[in-house]
């Protein structure tokens, strides 16, 4: 699978062994690049479902997913990754887009940093470190990672379900989410947990922002409406306090404000 392999996504619904997965619209054919753009849950399930149940447990495991952080803080949690051999398809398949695992905020930061920092992942640390390069664990090459920031940025832009995280001056990018809040044994209708993580700027980041809105009662709820314009203020704050210069033309970013953001599937 490359980024430009094609997926059909359409009637915009799937069937796993009898459950039913759906997008919040049907797309048709999309690249694996729009498949990252739109959000789409049946794109992203055909292509997680040619991967064997090791190899895709592994690969969270990688990033850091269902493992404690090595971090001295009150609150860290390792988060729940169910061994692979106990995964139904429909498991499998649903935690592609996100359900059937569960992970923290800090977590979610943290696996970035393998996109950020060109495929390797990066001791977490809540101590400011020395200038300097810093050893990481390689995940990902290179190459693949700069693929992935590249859907990323199309994720947070126009066409995408991110568009307000754009960042006046800054190239951006980063993946916007939105889940039921699990109660009791299954999840509630009305309640959702929305977040946006993404990096800045794409060519060489130098920060991560992860925003998560716990219950936002604002009549929104997707995480690229309520978390996304977040993620957008404090990236310009930060990389403006870090007096990093900015890499885009503010003029066409203003022409472009204002774009609608993609519906999430979820």
């Amino acid at each position: 699978v490359t980024p430009d392999t094609v997926i059909q996504t359409a009637p915009g619904r799937i069937q796993i062994t009898g459950s039913t997965i759906t997008d919040a619209h049907p797309h048709g054919l999309l690249s694996v690049n729009e498949v990252i753009q739109k959000s789409s849950n049946v794109g992203i399930v055909k292509i997680a479902m040619q991967m064997q149940p090791r190899e895709m447990w592994e690969l969270f495991a990688q990033v850091g997913l269902g493992q404690k952080p090595q971090l001295e803080f009150p609150g860290v949690v390792s988060g729940r990754l169910r061994p692979y051999k106990t995964w139904r398809p429909i498991e499998q398949a649903t935690m592609a887009y996100g359900y059937g695992l569960s992970a923290s905020l800090f977590q979610l930061a943290r696996a970035y940093t393998v996109f950020a920092h060109d495929g390797e992942l990066i001791p977490a640390t809540i101590l400011k470190r020395e200038q300097g390069p810093v050893a990481g664990v390689r995940v990902f090459s290179p190459d693949t990672a700069q693929k992935v920031r590249h859907m990323l940025q199309m994720a947070a832009g126009p066409g995408g379900t991110g568009p307000k995280a754009q960042t006046m001056g800054y190239s951006v990018g980063g993946k916007s989410g939105t889940a039921h809040k699990q109660e009791g044994r299954g999840y509630a209708s009305n309640k959702f947990r929305s977040w946006f993580v993404g990096l800045s700027p794409i060519s060489q980041p130098r920060i991560i922002v992860a925003v998560m809105v716990d219950e936002p009662n604002n009549g929104l709820h997707f995480g690229g409406d309520v978390a996304a314009p977040v993620f957008s203020q404090v990236v310009q704050q930060t990389l403006r306090t870090l007096s990093v210069p900015p890499d885009i033309d503010v003029r066409s970013q203003i022409v472009e404000h204002d774009i609608p953001a993609e519906p999430e599937s979820f």
